[in-house]
């Protein structure tokens, strides 16, 4: 199978742009990071109990909740069907998660999760992880798009089914 062929029939590969035959692998990636660092809610809930702003209720319930969601909507993800409305879910617990960031930030408790040695670069970890949402929620929106295989990017006046008939 050529090049060609393989991006006509892989719906990830169809954006235009230099990252459209990295969109599936990514994908998959994204897909893998959000399964390990939701079981890692599981493995470490206190640490992850720590992050959770003082101000909200039941700090060990809501970790095991965002790692459910985060292991839930990463395989979403992987999968053609769920795609879209996982990757919509990734953006919606990104934003949920953001004021724990924050907290990590502002209060110094990424320091105090961090061996002496390294709480300076947990410090600045935890800064500059706060524009990485961005970049991370970027990445979710790309999976959002929807593709011609699921019959929504068909041209205007055209159903999915004359499209796919052709």
């Amino acid at each position: 199978m050529t090049d060609d062929e393989r991006d006509r029939d892989d719906p990830d590969a169809r954006d235009d742009g230099p990252l459209a035959r990295r969109k599936r692998p990514l994908r998959y990636a994204m897909s893998a990071a959000y399964v390990i660092a939701g079981i890692a809610h599981f493995l470490a809930p206190k640490a992850f109990a720590q992050v959770v702003p003082p101000g909200l209720p039941r700090p060990r319930a809501l970790v095991y909740l965002s790692g459910i969601a985060e292991i839930g909507l990463g395989l979403g993800v992987a999968f053609d069907r769920t795609r879209r409305g996982s990757a919509w879910g990734i953006m919606s617990l990104l934003g949920a998660v953001f004021p724990a960031n924050v907290y990590m930030a502002t209060d110094g408790v990424a320091a105090d999760l961090a061996p002496d040695r390294l709480s300076g670069v947990a410090r600045a970890a935890a800064w500059a992880r706060l524009p990485l949402q961005g970049a991370l929620l970027l990445w979710a929106w790309w999976y959002t798009r929807p593709d011609a295989a699921d019959g929504d990017g068909h041209p205007p006046g055209r159903s999915g089914d004359a499209q796919r008939r052709q």
